[in-house]
């Protein structure tokens, strides 16, 4: 529960720091008004870490500028067509704004912006009433016009005014409801949570690569399954990833959850799980957008077996190229892109090391083939067990513990993650007396081959059976 007495301390911490207390002068001086605003004032009343501090003021930007440029080291307009001037101040980043009041004009991608004239028209035309909270300094004055306490109170998400005018706004406000969903753990009150449903299409009007940075940020959360439900329960997910929705229709006849989707949303909380137990540090998005996604081929390969049995042939392939193509349309960067193919592609790959031993040459050929993305296909492939039977549980976890020991023994014998044949192709030229060519590509792939089966033959015994395969070459 909030405890608005700690939450009024940490606020008047806030507003006596170093950077807070410096700008509040400068602009005190210059007969201007300044308020700390949104998710430092949230935060600060929640007991949570604040992070980049946001600014409002009556000054328009180039008398920002003029303002802040003595007291800060940097100075930066690049938001200036939208009312911003950021600046570093004691060695902090903050940016100052105008008051304003973003809107689209129905047609185009980009928001047009107009300039308010009072503060508490500003905080009335934010996203949601725990961000539309503003700390005015310096005399330090909590200004909540739209019932944000209350709704810290209550762990709850609402927009300031009628939410059909808010998202008409801005539509990606309606993921953003998803993204503090998750971030927050609060709820979506219902008038918001039906407005969205509603208005879900138009988001079309956003651009991908807003709507990219919004899904990137709920995969940052603690808890991303919680915004993930509320943008496939209002429909809102449709408009930009519709293979989550899809999931719900298919089951999976390997985990006997409820559907695919649940199956998924278990997957990502172990992987995230597994994540800050193996890698700690910042959230690793790709493996988690992988953890999501791994079985969106499910709904595109399901198939009716005589007897009654639901299979999935060759999901895995198929669930690579969909993700894919997902992720490009949602202008995703290039690295993202190929980590998270790869690890859908290879995701069931180690069910057969658990049903049969595999020899060393297999496990070579998983580390290859893994390349960069083993150690997330290590988290992704253990989370990817939700079987309420103990038993097979133990038995799967076990057979991965194995798995990743036979590796550690190969690296220390072999340094197996960066298996080369044991001639380049420079020698393989000089061997059989070769120009650059496919024959040359054709011969390294044979003895990057033997390098897998036997492991390392040595350079003497490369050429003599690199020798015997072109001659069996040649004759045929």
């Amino acid at each position: 529960m909030l405890n608005m007495a700690a939450g009024l301390a940490r606020l008047g911490d806030l507003a006596h720091s170093p950077v807070v207390s410096t700008l509040a002068r400068a602009f005190a001086d210059a007969g201007r008004d300044l308020a700390v605003v949104g998710g430092p004032v949230r935060d600060a009343l929640l007991g949570r870490d604040t992070h980049d501090l946001d600014f409002t003021t009556d000054a328009e930007p180039d008398e920002i500028l003029r303002i802040v440029t003595p007291v800060s080291s940097t100075q930066w307009d690049i938001g200036r067509a939208f009312g911003t001037i950021g600046a570093r101040v004691k060695g902090e980043q903050v940016e100052i704004t105008t008051y304003r009041a973003d809107s689209y004009d129905g047609t185009t991608r980009k928001p047009v912006v107009a300039f308010g004239d009072s503060l508490e028209g500003d905080l009335t035309r934010r996203d949601f009433t725990v961000n539309a909270m503003a700390l005015r300094v310096p005399d330090v004055k909590l200004v909540d016009p739209t019932g944000g306490v209350e709704d810290l109170v209550a762990g709850r998400l609402r927009t300031p005014i009628d939410p059909a005018v808010s998202f008409g706004d801005d539509p990606l406000r309606m993921l953003r409801a998803a993204r503090f969903a998750a971030q927050l753990g609060f709820d979506v009150e219902d008038a918001t949570r039906d407005a969205i449903g509603k208005l879900r299409q138009t988001l079309e009007i956003v651009s991908a690569e807003r709507i990219q940075s919004e899904l990137t940020r709920t995969m940052q959360t603690d808890d991303p399954v919680r915004g993930i439900r509320v943008m496939v329960e209002t429909g809102l997910a449709d408009e930009f990833l519709p293979e989550l929705g899809e999931m719900q229709l298919e089951v999976d006849e390997h985990h006997h959850h409820k559907d695919v989707y649940e199956h998924s949303l278990t997957v990502l909380r172990q992987a995230i799980d597994l994540e800050r137990e193996r890698f700690g540090g910042e959230p690793d998005v790709a493996l988690r957008i992988a953890a999501l996604l791994h079985d969106i081929g499910k709904p595109r390969t399901r198939k009716l077996e005589p007897g009654g049995a639901v299979t999935f042939h060759h999901h895995d392939v198929v669930g690579s190229r969909m993700a894919k193509k997902r992720l490009q349309a949602l202008k995703f960067d290039t690295a993202t892109i190929q980590s998270v193919a790869k690890l859908i592609e290879l995701h069931l790959r180690f069910f057969g090391y658990a049903e049969g031993a595999w020899t060393d040459s297999a496990v070579r050929r998983y580390v290859r083939d893994a390349g960069d993305e083993l150690e997330r296909l290590h988290i992704l492939t253990r989370a990817d067990v939700t079987t309420r039977n103990k038993r097979k549980a133990r038995r799967l976890a076990a057979a991965y513990d194995d798995i990743e020991q036979r590796i550690v023994q190969l690296r220390k014998q072999e340094e197996v993650d960066a298996i080369r044949p044991d001639l380049d192709g420079n020698r393989i030229q000089e061997v059989l007396g070769i120009r650059p060519g496919p024959d040359v590509g054709r011969a390294y792939r044979f003895l990057l081959e033997l390098r897998l089966d036997e492991g390392p033959l040595g350079e003497e015994e490369a050429e003599r059976r690199l020798r015997s395969w072109w001659s069996e070459q040649s004759s045929g």
